[in-house]
């Protein structure tokens, strides 16, 4: 998130706000009247009819499953009939053969089941990943400022996981069970309706229980459970980025604030469903399951002492005693798939929320820009979700091959100026043009062609150092990337490397330093050959050495090829880089205050003076360790004004001179 955003109040959901791209429709239109599984089997397309054959195939295993019990209890009752004459029970053998075959098909068709399942599973879970990722790649760049890498991984790669599961296991169980669950009242009550009825009460008892867990209350936990799944992934991610800190500084996870209260919420929201909502009907459900006995046995003695055929009135019994075992089974396979229908529904609204996300707009018959010049024309933006503008009618003009600076205090707007060239962000009202043409009205392909980027942090893929500099000209052949590499100043990283061009970079690879990152930056803006520049504070984090070679690639990347000069917009906090431009904007608190060259802005004694007064006091602190200077420690309390030494407790002694205009840190005598 830039500086701006932070300033002007950004909360973290666009999608609360308004639209990001203005006004574009969602990639696919999804009725939230309909049910969350045919939803979810749209994204399946063809195969989705799989996913009915295997519930379906799944169903007839369990009938089929039953069968073995039916056969165990026609044999033990041929034999008891016969006892203890047990060679003229004569069908034993087929009961026996016929309970196999049984059970041979249920395996089987339980088997076929699952493998229709997955291919429907499979394909709707890659479609959902494909088609998110296809949408993100639609969406403003500036979507990704306001949502971590971390918070998209778990939305995306997450939901799919948890939708791919319930496709493949939990639908065709929950569907075996639904045909038990069907089919046990009739097999129940077909012998012995009475016994019969003594069995299912413990299941009436348990739907009861299910259905109290997976209420209102139920669902919002599920919500709420998802949302610290995502929460507790995207400060995780953080963490461990920022493991190198946490290391050097010997500190613990309880120094990330967020990710120790992240886990600390998921806890506790686990612990209150499990304990307030969950416990006492699950403790009841889980009771009357495995307790079917309790309810079996009263009943039996009870008729017992009424029954003509008691061998016959045994038999029964047995059979429901056994048959009783298979209702936990059955019954917790339903609770887990109530669960998993829950959190699949809570993904596949995430899934649809970023879908949802308007993309960015392209105009029905697009313009090419015929010049290089940028304008703002009254042009007001605000962040989503922020409660004041980033910006409030600024207007301005870079002529073609004009070079023009946004200064300014922090979250004055600099970079959602720039961002809004790019269209980073659409704008509220007002207009962004590029060559005289709204940049809305402007191919977004055509339009990022026309402008290279460097900003104060780049990424390295981990792939070659050819491809990462070809990244911005895919076309480029290995001369063009090389000329491009001598331009930006990374001859010196070029040789070092064991195989040249051809050396991996990144995981696996050869790491490279903050500096020599940033000029492989700027190789790659070198290399897009695009008429307009934007800057944002490129030599903000390099080392003395690094920053003059930076400058010197600066200097290639600002020139065409002939000499012309590219149009250039950059973002600046070290003022000492923006004194030559043609221009210079200063921007506070989202409006434009100021503009006009270096002298006439200093000569004007507003806030570019004020700024520029600042960073030049800044600049001239040195460090002095002479005895002098320490004697002298303290005796300000005012603070240090120019020419005069003062003691920073616990650092050291320090002295300014605005005279020298020194920008540099320079050790006298010690350690800075």
């Amino acid at each position: 998130m830039t500086t701006d955003q932070a300033d002007s109040g950004s909360k973290s959901d666009p999608a609360e706000g308004k639209a990001q791209g203005g006004g574009g429709a969602p990639n696919r239109e999804r009725s939230h009247g309909r049910s969350s599984l045919r939803r979810l089997l749209d994204f399946a397309g063809p195969r989705k009819v799989f996913s009915y054959l295997g519930c379906g195939l799944s169903a007839l295993s369990t009938i089929a499953g039953l069968g073995p019990y039916i056969c165990i209890w026609l044999a033990v009752k041929d034999l008891l009939a016969v006892a203890p004459k047990w060679s003229q029970a004569t069908g034993i053998a087929i009961y026996g053969w016929a309970g196999l075959g049984f059970a041979a098909a249920s395996v089987m068709l339980y088997c076929a089941g699952l493998l229709m399942t997955h291919l429907a599973a499979f394909r709707s879970a890659s479609n959902m990943r494909k088609e998110a990722v296809s949408h993100l790649m639609s969406l403003p760049l500036g979507y990704f400022d306001l949502h971590a890498s971390g918070e998209l991984r778990r939305t995306i790669d997450g939901s799919a996981g948890d939708t791919e599961n319930l496709l493949a296991h939990i639908l065709p169980d929950a569907a075996g069970s639904f045909a038990m669950i069907l089919s046990m009242p009739i097999l129940m009550l077909i012998f012995d309706w009475r016994m019969g009825l003594a069995c299912l009460f413990p299941i009436l008892i348990a739907l009861v229980c299910i259905r109290v867990m997976m209420n209102d209350q139920g669902q919002s936990f599920m919500k709420e459970y998802q949302d610290a799944l995502v929460r507790m992934s995207k400060t995780g991610t953080e963490y461990v980025r920022g493991i190198p800190v946490v290391k050097v500084f010997q500190q613990t996870v309880y120094s990330f604030k967020a990710f120790h209260e992240a886990i600390e919420h998921y806890s506790r929201i686990a612990r209150n469903y499990a304990m307030k909502i969950c416990h006492l009907p699950q403790t009841i459900q889980m009771t009357a399951l495995n307790g079917t006995v309790v309810f079996l046995v009263p009943v039996a003695i009870l008729l017992a002492p009424g029954q003509s055929d008691f061998t016959s009135f045994l038999t029964d019994f047995a059979f429901y005693a056994v048959f009783s075992g298979m209702v936990p089974t059955a019954m917790t396979r339903l609770q887990f798939s109530s669960e998993s229908f829950s959190k699949a529904d809570d993904a596949l609204n995430r899934i649809t929320g970023v879908l949802s996300i308007d993309p960015l707009t392209v105009a029905a018959q697009p313009k090419h820009p015929k010049s290089a010049d940028v304008s703002l024309d009254q042009v007001s933006y605000t962040y989503p979700g922020a409660n004041r503008p980033a910006l409030d009618r600024i207007d301005f003009k870079v002529p073609e091959g004009g070079m023009v600076a946004l200064v300014g205090p922090s979250g004055g707007g600099k970079s959602t100026c720039a961002s809004l060239l790019p269209r980073f962000w659409d704008v509220d009202s007002g207009r962004v043009a590029m060559g005289g043409i709204d940049v809305r009205s402007i191919d977004p392909h055509d339009l990022m062609g026309q402008v290279a980027f460097v900003f104060q942090t780049n990424r390295l893929f981990s792939t070659t150092l050819l491809e990462n500099v070809r990244a911005a000209r895919p076309d480029a052949a290995p001369e063009q990337v090389m000329e491009a590499l001598r331009a930006a100043q990374c001859m010196d990283i070029v040789d070092k490397l064991p195989e040249g061009l051809d050396t991996m970079l990144g995981s696996g690879g050869t790491y490279l330093s903050g500096g020599e990152v940033q000029r492989v930056a700027l190789a790659r803006a070198i290399l897009k050959e695009s008429p307009i520049v934007v800057l944002d504070e490129a030599t903000a984090f390099a080392d003395p050495e690094n920053e003059f070679l930076i400058q010197k690639a600066l200097t290639k990347l600002t020139r065409a090829e002939g000499g012309r000069r590219r149009t250039v917009l950059m973002i600046a906090h070290r003022l000492s880089t923006v004194a030559h431009v043609d221009r210079i904007l200063v921007l506070d608190g989202g409006h434009l205050v100021e503009q006009g060259p270096h002298r006439q802005l200093l000569d004007a004694q507003g806030t570019y003076a004020r700024i520029w007064s600042d960073y030049e006091r800044a600049v001239s602190w040195k460090v002095d360790n002479s005895p002098k200077a320490a004697a002298g420690a303290g005796q300000n309390p005012a603070g240090p004004i120019a020419g005069e030494k003062h003691v920073v407790p616990g650092v050291g002694p320090f002295a300014t001179d605005s005279s020298t205009g020194d920008s540099d840190i320079q050790r006298k005598g010690g350690e800075a």
